[in-house]
């Protein structure tokens, strides 16, 4: 991977209004990473967004580990954690110990490996699949992050909204309709258009933009070239089939910019029938349908499959306690700690050990109509075949292309040509 100076990482470290974590205090570590060498006491802290799963986990570590106590900074969307984080980094001061980041920003912590623990133990041996930990390992072999969980896909979908369009409802009809194990992007549409057509009110999927992610995610090479890291974004014809074929489909968007308010409440008022649902995507949709019935999950997904996002446990160097940290990290990547979380959130465990378990198996979720996530999202998993590229300026670029997406579908303040250049303006900008 090329590498870049520093300047690109800090560039956007400027003010903000998110307020930096408190690093914490106290001693040195323990053999067991329990506390500090005399016995006292440590305050760990611990960044996370959205939803890892992990309020109760963190009370049980330090119940069994009572010299440990665990501060948690809960960001409520990935995009806000990351500008504390850059703006942190770029200060030298103010991460948190423990710091989940998203995979999408993977690239550019391998950038800055000096600044992050190598997190390489006999402990986690075989603990992931290679593809999860290729993602967090640098060029000279450190592991930066422990894989927290994967995010293979499905389609969430309103039973009692099909019903209301004349579509059929049973889960596995609902995978049938949309083509089964050969299913396409043609097909997803095609069933889109058979919504739309009944004129039963809602629009069919919720935001052109997280259709658009769910098509990239299986794109090997979407942005930048492997070997020289040039961009090529703008000359991929994958890139620019996908946004036109989806915004030649806008008539079946509810036209709503995923994690805004708008779309939060749109789960409460019958704003659309159908949803990419990668496997920690279900907590947020029970969260935000709270009360609303007819929530199911077909186990298909246009291409075969796909891995939508998955998360890190990072340790900055500039924690002062390092090694207790690594340790919390390590306990909460465990397989029995990822099916817990699974459990309470859908985060899809990336644990090899966990995946195979006869627990993770048996697992439903009552809100999805008992849906067997367990057993959906193992099949999910199995059918992932590409893992994009994700070099230096795949964050970058893929704001650029959300925000072409969101002039269109959310704003309706340009058409697709219009916006298209504002992409090639973007990418331009990158240098």
């Amino acid at each position: 991977m090329r590498r870049s100076t520093r300047k690109t990482w800090v560039a956007v470290a400027g003010a903000t209004g998110v307020a930096l974590l408190a690093t914490a205090c106290g001693g040195g570590s323990s053999d067991d990473a329990a506390g500090d060498e005399d016995g006292g006491k440590v305050t760990l802290t611990i960044s996370t967004f959205n939803q890892f799963g992990y309020e109760d986990l963190l009370k049980q570590y330090e119940e069994e580990h009572p010299n440990i106590t665990i501060e948690h900074n809960k960001f409520g969307k990935s995009d806000d954690a990351k500008e504390q984080f850059q703006t942190a980094l770029g200060a030298g001061s103010g991460l948190a110990d423990v710091v989940g980041a998203e995979v999408d920003w993977m690239p550019q912590i391998i950038q800055y490996s000096d600044q992050f623990v190598d997190l390489t133990s006999d402990s986690v041996d075989g603990r992931w699949n290679q593809w999860t930990l290729d993602q967090a390992t640098s060029q000279d072999g450190a592991l930066l992050g422990y894989p927290t969980d994967i995010g293979p896909e499905a389609i969430a979908y309103r039973a009692d909204l099909f019903a209301a369009a004349g579509l059929p409802t049973d889960r596995e009809a609902v995978a049938d309709l949309f083509g089964g194990d050969d299913a396409t992007w043609d097909d997803f549409f095609a069933v889109g258009d058979q919504f739309m057509a009944a004129g039963t009110g809602p629009a069919f999927f919720d935001s052109a933009d997280a259709i658009a992610q769910g098509m990239i995610n299986q794109v090997e090479v979407p942005f930048e070239d492997p070997d020289s890291g040039e961009i090529i974004a703008l000359d991929n014809p994958e890139i620019r089939d996908i946004y036109d074929t989806i915004l030649s489909h806008g008539n079946q968007s509810a036209g709503l910019k995923q994690w805004e308010t708008d779309w939060t409440n749109a789960f409460q008022s019958n704003g659309f029938a159908v949803a990419l649902a990668p496997a920690w995507f279900l907590g947020n949709i029970e969260g935000n349908a709270a009360g609303v019935e007819g929530w199911d999950i077909a186990n298909v997904f246009p291409g075969g499959g796909g891995n939508w996002g998955g998360s890190f446990l990072t340790v900055p160097t500039m924690s002062e306690h390092p090694e207790e940290a690594k340790a919390l990290a390590d306990w909460l990547t465990a397989p029995e700690q990822q099916l817990k979380a699974f459990a309470v959130n859908g985060n899809f465990p990336s644990q090899i050990d966990a995946q195979k378990s006869d627990e993770l198996q048996g697992m439903t979720r009552e809100f999805f109509n008992n849906a067997p996530t367990g057993a959906i999202y193992t099949d999910r998993s199995a059918g992932i075949s590409t893992q994009p590229f994700k070099g230096e300026n795949y964050f970058t670029v893929r704001n650029g292309l959300s925000d072409a997406f969101n002039r269109v579908d959310v704003d309706k303040s340009m058409t697709p040509e219009e916006s298209w250049k504002g992409f090639e303006d973007a990418v331009a900008a990158i240098g």
